[in-house]
């Protein structure tokens, strides 16, 4: 009995002194270029993400590489691949589709996991992509914007957009949707290179004389559209965006352009947290960051630890290098802080749809939809 009693304090011993598994995970994201803020608040999600399965799984440890693509194809593609080479098991970030197309085309040849909450191009799902995952998509967006308008009560709205895939691809289908229910909707296109918006917001003015415009872009271009309209002063009641416009950033970048100005967003700024989850998450982000977390490291960290639980779990099966993160991925079912995400087939998360914010003062008010609303809506309202 007493020789068991070692033998059983001995191994316990060994086990409480080994080593948690370390795994290292690749984030691959636009930390400079275009997409910068976007791109910096999704790396904040990434590291809180890191920071929390670290501390509460015991198990498994994750180590987080960072490669900053640019904001560039090219570059996106030689990040994954150079992560790859790194010992990297999957990847996390990646913002824009025309950066995470080609990014996980390298990702899928080298047999990683990418997963992504930064694009909405329906391609990157309707391609073959056999290690691709993403918690949110286009038709999340478009419920909320569509919601947002139909609380408004609008009748005619100029849509603003660029002519990058997913932008067009969300501006057309919302026209669409819109033109069913009577609402009047002119569409805009713009290249991407475009910076003087004037010509643009004078057409509005003039011939489209519309209650809202809704711009589909991204940040430089919500920047340049909403300057052009200060100027100009259209006879609109609402300006109106998508993704990485209502964010704390921004308002505190673009002070005089963000007033009353509306943009998708699952947090209100300050946040607040009731799940256990949840807590956690701010916790963590003050104590990483000195601040409060917005929605985009609310994606981030989503995205992250989805990806590390089922690294965990592969890593309990002996799977991680057979393919067994991409299984476990697809078993996915469970609450989050962004809702309820599963992945299907295609790895989309046919679950997801977004909230609308709007910049009330200093603060990200929650104005849709109304069971989840934090404050009311100003409307009419304007930056000017």
């Amino acid at each position: 009995m007493k020789n068991i009693t070692i033998a059983a304090l001995i191994a316990m011993a060994m086990a409480g002194g080994a080593r948690a598994e370390e795994f290292t995970v690749g984030a691959e994201l636009p930390l400079t270029g275009t997409l910068a803020r976007v791109g910096s608040g999704m790396q904040e999600g990434v590291m809180v993400a890191a920071e929390v399965f670290n501390k509460t799984n015991g198990k498994h440890k994750i180590k987080i590489v960072t490669i900053d693509d640019e904001s560039a194809p090219a570059k996106a593609v030689a990040a994954v691949e150079k992560l790859a080479s790194q010992g990297a098991v999957a990847i996390t970030g990646g913002y824009g589709s025309n950066n995470i197309s080609p990014a996980s085309d390298a990702a899928n040849k080298l047999g990683l996991v990418y997963i992504t909450s930064g694009g909405v191009d329906d391609s990157l799902v309707n391609s073959g992509r056999k290690n691709f995952f993403r918690i949110n998509n286009t038709a999340g967006y478009e419920k909320a914007v569509q919601g947002l308008l139909a609380d408004m009560g609008v009748k005619s709205v100029s849509i603003v957009f660029s002519t990058k895939e997913a932008t067009s691809d969300l501006a057309n289908s919302v026209q669409k949707v819109l033109a069913t229910k009577g609402v009047k909707a002119v569409t805009h296109s713009f290249d991407p290179a475009i910076t003087d918006f004037k010509p643009i917001i004078n057409k509005i003015k003039l011939q489209d004389k519309s209650e809202a415009i809704l711009m589909v872009g991204y940040e430089n271009d919500y920047v340049g559209i909403l300057r052009a309209a200060r100027v100009l002063k259209p006879p609109v009641k609402a300006m109106i965006g998508v993704w990485s416009l209502a964010t704390p950033k921004m308002a505190s970048e673009f002070p005089d352009l963000m007033p009353n100005v509306y943009g998708t967003a699952l947090l209100p700024f300050p946040a607040h947290f009731d799940t256990a989850d949840g807590k956690a998450f701010a916790e963590a982000y003050k104590a990483l960051y000195k601040k409060e977390p917005d929605y985009l490291g609310q994606f981030g960290y989503v995205q992250s630890m989805l990806l590390f639980e089922a690294i965990a779990r592969a890593a309990d099966k002996g799977t991680v290098k057979k393919g067994g993160v991409a299984e476990e991925l697809r078993k996915t079912d469970r609450d989050t802080l962004i809702g309820r995400v599963q992945f299907g087939a295609n790895g989309d998360n046919p679950n997801f749809v977004h909230r609308m914010g709007q910049h009330q003062g200093k603060n990200i008010v929650i104005v849709w939809p109304k069971e989840t609303a934090t404050g009311s809506m100003v409307y009419p309202g304007l930056p000017w």
